[in-house]
């Protein structure tokens, strides 16, 4: 098994350097593979080893002349091999080498997803469990709904992206596929044994049935995933701005020091990192259909998926790395406002409540069409006035006081039963 090298950055991993580096250890790996089958001699693979090496501008130049990457690639490194060189790329085609060595680099990539995904995954959970019992009023259709607390709200983005942490823990099996079975696929110039001991030996596994080429369904599938977590994030940043709103103000993103909202209004602090996930959640939906239409190659392959990869795969996997990071450092540094939460939620007189004083007069004897009548009556009279209350619009209603005393009304505005049950949920994520 060779050593795989590590790369910090994504954008490293989509280099030229990179793609001739995945392109060199998947030859590499070949020719260990039919040297252990006795189809190179020892001494030529050991010159191999020593001397394979490219120029990444060399490389442009030959290319330039023959107009074939892999052509020029290979003739790179016989410059510097020598006469050993003759073993390489024996019995294979190009699309061996493309394609398993972008197999390496999506491997990679997402290795580098999974690694921010747990620190946004970790940020998530640690701000769900400081606000577990932080009430706010809950929203349907942007309406006042009943209260909830900021850190159930948490709970469920904890929850996608740990769905969103399998989905990339699945989609790392399913990239990792190489193959080495020459033109069309056959094999009828190279041994499967070669292919097996080749991805063996690059920790890949070989494609079930190639053509000439890996199935482009695999690479759909990376970027729909890509997309897919590109769009948990711009849920979570359209959630951040809608709260941050001025009239709503129960979270805002972190303004630093010296940062300037507005080049005419000074007064401005804007959701900008949340706006900005939002615009390139986007970006990696818009890639979406032009992965899907890479599926359907002209029988056993042809190149029309090629020019579109080299944008879309390597713009999809550092997008959503940044969009990754720019979340989690959005979540470490949100202020939190439980004041205005508090605020909000009592606007009118808590007509939020409204549901628990109907199920009170219900099971004090009044039917559920009248008790609806007389709780819709009261929360829309204070709805529309002017520092309206509900809850003392209730107390003034004789048809309510008759069957509900201040205790029972006083308990129908807690917020204890709509936390009673959290628990579960809590046991569920292990908050």
């Amino acid at each position: 098994m060779i050593e795989r090298y590590t790369l910090p950055e994504m954008g490293e991993i989509w280099t030229d350097r990179a793609k001739y580096q995945s392109w060199l250890d998947v030859e590499i790996a070949a020719c260990e593979a039919n040297c252990q089958l006795g189809k190179i001699p020892a001494a030529e693979m050991q010159q191999i080893r020593e001397r394979a090496t490219f120029e990444p501008q060399r490389i442009l130049e030959i290319e330039a002349e023959v107009r074939h990457d892999v052509i020029a690639f290979l003739t790179n490194v016989n410059e510097h091999v020598g006469d050993a060189g003759r073993y390489i790329h024996v019995g294979m085609t190009s699309s061996d080498v493309l394609d398993t060595g972008l197999a390496l680099q999506l491997k990679n990539s997402v290795a580098l997803l999974k690694q921010e995904l747990g620190s946004l995954q970790e940020a998530i959970r640690s701000l769900a469990v400081e606000h577990k019992g932080t009430v706010m009023i809950g929203r349907s259709h942007a309406i006042h709904g009943e209260p909830i607390t900021f850190g159930f709200k948490l709970a469920g983005w904890l929850a996608e992206t740990m769905r969103n942490a399998e989905r990339l823990e699945r989609l790392e099996r399913d990239v990792a596929v190489g193959q080495i079975s020459g033109a069309m696929g056959t094999y009828a110039n190279t041994d499967p044994k070669v292919e097996q001991l080749t991805c063996e030996r690059l920790c890949l596994i070989p494609d079930t049935a190639s053509t000439q080429v890996i199935s482009r369904d695999r690479h759909a599938d990376y970027v729909q995933t890509l997309a897919l977590v590109g769009a948990s994030l711009d849920r979570f940043a359209t959630e951040i701005r809608n709260l941050q709103r001025t009239d709503v103000l129960e979270v805002e993103e972190s303004f630093a020091k010296g940062q300037k909202g507005s080049s005419a209004m000074p007064h401005k602090r804007n959701p900008i990192r949340a706006e900005r996930i939002s615009g390139l959640a986007r970006v990696l939906r818009s890639y979406v259909v032009a992965a899907l239409e890479n599926v359907a190659l002209w029988h056993e392959r042809d190149i029309s998926h090629s020019s579109t990869e080299r944008m879309m795969l390597p713009d999809c996997s550092v997008t959503l790395h940044f969009m990754l990071r720019e979340m989690t450092q959005v979540v470490q540094g949100l202020g939190i406002y439980p004041a205005n939460m508090r605020r909000n939620m009592n606007i009118y007189g808590g007509v939020v409540f409204s549901q628990r004083v109907l199920l009170a007069l219900v099971e004090n004897g009044m039917s559920r069409e009248d008790a609806y009548s007389v709780v819709q009556r009261n929360a829309h009279a204070a709805w529309n006035t002017e520092g309206g209350n509900f809850r003392a619009n209730l107390e003034a209603d004789p048809e309510v006081s008759t069957l509900l005393n201040a205790k029972a009304l006083a308990e129908c505005f807690s917020t204890e039963l709509h936390q009673a049950n959290l628990d579960v949920i809590w046991q569920r994520l292990g908050l």
